[in-house]
């Protein structure tokens, strides 16, 4: 019977899935080629960069062999293990984790919970507030950074005279600087939050959350059961985005406690690889944390991502 369809000129359903199979092969390189532009550009930004800071975490890299004084030598691994036994790096590492955290949190917390206030107020007051957010997102963080030391400088700050402060020195002491730094954090870092979650929002069809509603739902209960896993693929994308801007915060500790704070107890690994790298010029120490803190952020990201798969959730 297929041989005598070939003959009359038909085709047989195996053929037309060749076909399929065919047309499937042949279109499959059209998406590359529309990526290729961006991924060369990235390959160039991204890529090359991060391979040469590996290459210079396995090598003798300082400030003799920068000026040629010395070969350069390949150490392997040993960099790595000098950083792992140094006591400081665990110290470090454990306040940027904890620090990290801390400023996600706070974070998501206030852009979630202005994002909802967007969806609750008028016209005029919404403008405001979003103008207000994105002239805080748009200012550059060291700008930001040493407008906020000066609001909370003990001599001429407004903040301390507000509160009745006097000359109480915010960045003398460890957990305070932190709290101011994580301040400033938050305020040039919600705004993506709330802009994000806002249009998550406005995306959600209204009859679902009247339905809530009339079924005697607390708002709170809207958005714990209704809203929030409606908008978790978006939630997902502010929640990485927090980690990584976070974990990396250099700007702000730097300028705000001075380069780290008094005999560093205000370091966060940024601004560690920094003093490692240029200050005591071991470019081949500081490589190594960049490293690490690189392979840190990919495994936090990987294992989020895994687990909302587990989840069910469309990534």
């Amino acid at each position: 019977m297929p041989n005598a369809r070939k003959a009359a000129g038909g085709s047989s359903p195996g053929d037309g899935r060749a076909a399929r199979r065919g047309r499937r092969r042949d279109g499959s390189w059209t998406p590359w080629l529309y990526l290729a532009p961006a991924l060369l550009v990235l390959g160039g930004l991204l890529v090359y960069p991060i391979y040469q800071l590996g290459l210079i975490s396995f090598l003798e890299y300082t400030q003799a062999q920068v000026s040629g004084g010395e070969p350069t030598t390949f150490q392997g691994l040993g960099n790595y293990r000098t950083l792992l036994a140094d006591s400081q790096f665990w110290q470090v590492l454990l306040a940027t984790v904890a620090f990290a955290a801390a400023c996600v949190l706070a974070t998501l917390t206030v852009g979630c919970a202005l994002a909802v206030l967007l969806t609750r107020v008028r016209a005029l007051p919404r403008l405001a507030l979003m103008l207000a957010a994105l002239g805080a997102w748009a200012t550059p963080a060291i700008t930001g950074s040493t407008v906020w030391v000066f609001l909370f400088d003990p001599d001429y700050g407004p903040v301390n005279r507000l509160l009745g402060l006097g000359d109480f020195s915010w960045t003398y002491g460890r957990y305070s600087a932190f709290a101011l730094v994580l301040l400033e954090v938050v305020w040039c870092s919600f705004p993506f939050v709330m802009v994000t979650v806002y249009a998550g929002i406005k995306a959600i069809p209204s009859e679902v959350l009247e339905a809530a509603s009339l079924d005697g739902a607390s708002q709170w209960r809207i958005w714990r059961s209704v809203t929030a896993p409606m908008l978790r693929p978006i939630l997902v994308v502010v929640t990485i985005q927090s980690i990584i801007w976070d974990f990396k915060v250099f700007t702000q500790i730097y300028v705000m406690t001075n380069g780290g704070g008094i005999a560093g107890q205000n370091l966060v690994l940024n601004v560690y690889a920094y003093q490692k790298a240029f200050a005591s010029s071991q470019y081949s120490l500081g490589s190594a944390i960049g490293v690490v803190m690189l392979l840190i952020l990919l495994v936090v990201t990987l294992v989020y991502l895994r687990l909302l798969r587990r989840q069910g959730e469309e990534l």
